[in-house]
């Protein structure tokens, strides 16, 4: 399989690039940029799309942030692959349809990638795990600048950077992050906050992006505004309402622990005794009852250093990876036996939980308290 580098190689989300984040799993920074004088992806034909994806690979791969990495062509690769790509948030759901000229640039981290010929010539991308905008953006805003030396991009005085949806013009920058929010589900408080993010100009999504389902309570929140706020404003804005949100999610758990401990020690043990003796687990289930065992880790029922391995299971127990692991496309219900045998093999090793030891420490905030500087 053309991914199986991708695969075997460690990972940002996979492994772990930060220190531990019980709430802020991961953040994200995306640019739309476009080049100068050439037809939007989705009016390009054929040839010019295939011209620009040949122009953008010839000058980008020589960047320093993307030497050693992987390049594809999404017309090379199998449907299995292209849905490992998406459950790695490596790839959109619209790249993976496009038309023949699209690929993708993946630095060898996965840190940082490069969609070409999505809806925009480009989809420049950075991706942390924990609550790390600022490092990310100025990853992100540094290759920008490299790739504007090589490639003239289509730039208005009055609107800024020019996107194939109005949505995006001026800056083009998407910021989001991945949160782990079930001390709100269980107390029902997740519609009130999803209601405020909107009302604040945000969004909020399932863990793969507009149209995807909250499993696991992992939600994704992300801005909808890019023209007329700096990327500075963007992100202090966002930053500033996750900090809140995770204050929110900090109180829910400190509440239930307080008020109704047997309800969450009774769901992180029924879990762990799902994962440990499961024989049929879908994916949906095993990304529900690893959630919980996540939350244990937060509170102390698991040693801290079963989080990675955690957080890996959550990313391998997807369809995608399941099946590539076998390299063939495999019907559901032998999935699930496969899902629920590596399951039940990592889980042999981990330690009875300990309903003796619960602690919770309010998270740390590991991006700046106030936001970035203006």
């Amino acid at each position: 399989m053309l991914i199986t580098p991708l695969i075997e190689e460690k990972a940002e989300l996979t492994d772990g690039g930060l220190a531990p984040e019980p709430i802020v799993l991961s953040t994200r920074i995306r640019l739309a940029r476009n080049l100068a004088n050439e037809a939007f992806p989705g009016w390009a034909d054929t040839p010019q799309r295939e011209s620009v994806m040949e122009r953008c690979f010839e000058k980008l791969t020589p960047l320093n942030a993307l030497q050693d990495g992987v390049f594809l062509q999404i017309s090379d690769l199998t449907d299995l692959e292209k849905q490992v790509l998406v459950e790695r948030r490596l790839v959109s759901r619209e790249l993976i349809e496009s038309k023949d000229g699209a690929g993708v640039l993946i630095a060898p981290s996965q840190g940082l990638a490069i969609m070409i010929n999505e809806e925009d010539h480009l989809r420049i991308q950075g991706l942390h795990s924990g609550f790390n905008f600022l490092r990310t953006w100025d990853e992100v805003d540094a290759l920008d600048s490299k790739i504007e030396d090589c490639l003239d991009y289509a730039f208005s005085d009055d609107y800024g950077y020019l996107t194939a949806c109005p949505t995006n013009v001026g800056t083009g920058l998407r910021a989001s992050a991945m949160l782990h929010l079930p001390g709100l589900v269980m107390r029902g408080h997740m519609e009130k906050v999803v209601r405020m993010v909107n009302q604040l100009g945000l969004a909020v999504r399932g863990s793969l992006g507009e149209g995807s389902e909250a499993t696991g309570s992992i939600f994704q929140i992300s801005n909808q505004q890019t023209l007329g706020e700096s990327e500075q404003q963007i992100l202090k804005r966002l930053i500033n309402i996750l900090h809140a949100i995770i204050q929110q999610e900090n109180n829910a758990r400190g509440v239930m622990l307080e008020k109704q401990p047997e309800v969450i020690f009774d769901k992180i043990g029924r879990a762990f005794g799902i994962l440990q003796q499961g024989h049929l687990i879908s994916s949906q289930e095993a990304i529900n009852l690893l959630s919980l065992l996540r939350l244990g880790v937060d509170i102390g029922m698991l040693p801290e250093e079963k989080r990675a391995k955690i957080d890996r299971m959550t990313m391998e127990v997807q369809p995608g990876h399941v099946q590539c692991t076998e390299n063939a496309d495999i019907e559901p219900e032998e999935r699930d036996k496969l899902r629920s045998s590596r399951l039940r093999e990592q889980f042999a090793t981990f330690p009875e939980l300990d309903f003796n030891n619960i602690q919770w420490i309010p998270n740390p905030q590991t991006d700046t308290e106030h936001g970035t500087n203006e």
